[in-house]
């Protein structure tokens, strides 16, 4: 992501130049001609309390492996007990220092690829392809780059909410009842009536709150999963973790959301998607405007809007789209 970073920093540093004057016209107020005697403390009057907007944490669906319907060996296990629900559960049961891979090849061909910790527990494989069938198959490492097939299941899928995939929680889109991501979103979005204005809260919170991390970009690892908690608490992350955390808090207040891994231009890059009934799957990107919204890259936009990061990501060819977790 080379290309990316540079855009990100030199908008960052474009954008915080504003920002700070911005912030020294609050700090320093207006001008100020006389001096003035401060009231006796007893005419002085409280400022009221504006209490703030009572909220509740929502259900989280929980990820299950109830065993009614299974591919297992004495490595691994497959549980698709709960398919129609739009997941399935795998674990490689053995433990051992040899890596473990899953591949999950969805109706159209594309293949997704997962890790599993051996002797782990259960992880979950969004059912993203939708309807059809669906191959999971668990590989363990031989040698190198050298695998070696430990169990394969072939699924016909019927979900019974083709939304059902991108309302839950995943392995990259990881959070549960107890995620600080779902108590800030429950807060943020407390009073708030409609899909936009619950959208627009989330989002201006993430892109004004999480800073872009320089450093994680150059030195990010091979299997690198986001922990949506982690990110808030840091206050910083890559476009990995900008999709996971407002992925998680979306979806945590019922709007189905896909975490889209692709290409802007050479650059791996990590972006999101929201569904409405009035416009269907927002594939490309979202940005608020004053009254409509068009694109929505939280990482881009957290480097300031200027005129050059819109043009870029207004472009909706900059950007292609491979997989949906």
């Amino acid at each position: 992501m080379s290309r990316i970073i540079k855009a990100a920093a030199l908008f960052a540093a474009t954008g915080l130049v504003s920002v700070l004057m911005l912030a020294g016209c609050d700090m320093l107020g207006g001008g100020v001609t006389g001096e003035t005697e401060a009231p006796p403390p007893e005419v002085e009057q409280a400022v009221p309390q504006v209490p703030r907007p009572v909220y509740q944490i929502p259900d989280i669906p929980v990820m299950t492996a109830p065993g009614t319907d299974v591919e297992e060996n004495d490595k691994a296990t497959i549980d698709f007990s709960n398919m129609s629900d739009g997941y399935v559960m795998a674990r490689f049961r053995e433990d051992t220092d040899r890596q473990v891979r899953v591949i999950l090849t969805i109706p159209d061909g594309t293949e997704y690829t997962y890790r599993l910790a051996p002797g782990g527990d259960f992880e979950v494989l969004p059912l993203s392809g939708g309807n059809g069938e669906n191959v999971v198959r668990i590989f363990e490492q031989v040698e190198g780059t050298r695998y070696a097939l430990a169990l394969s299941a072939t699924l016909d899928v019927v979900m019974t909410d083709e939304f059902a995939p991108f309302l839950r929680p995943n392995q990259f889109v990881n959070f549960t009842r107890d995620s600080e991501v779902v108590r800030k979103a429950a807060e943020l979005t407390a009073g708030i009536d409609g899909l936009m204005d619950t959208i627009a809260a989330i989002y201006n919170y993430v892109i004004t709150n999480i800073e872009y991390d320089m450093v994680l970009a150059e030195t990010v690892q091979s299997g690198y999963l986001p922990d949506p908690d982690q990110v808030l608490a840091r206050g910083m992350g890559i476009c990995f973790d900008y999709a996971a955390v407002m992925a998680a808090m979306l979806r945590s207040q019922g709007i189905p959301t896909k975490l889209v891994i692709g290409y802007t231009g050479e650059d791996y890059h990590a972006w999101i998607s929201v569904y409405s009934d009035e416009t269907g799957w927002m594939d490309d990107l979202i940005f608020f405007g004053e009254h409509d919204w068009r694109l929505m890259d939280p990482t881009f936009a957290s480097s300031g809007n200027t005129p050059e990061m819109i043009a870029f990501i207004g472009q909706g060819e900059n950007y292609h789209a491979r997989f949906f977790h």
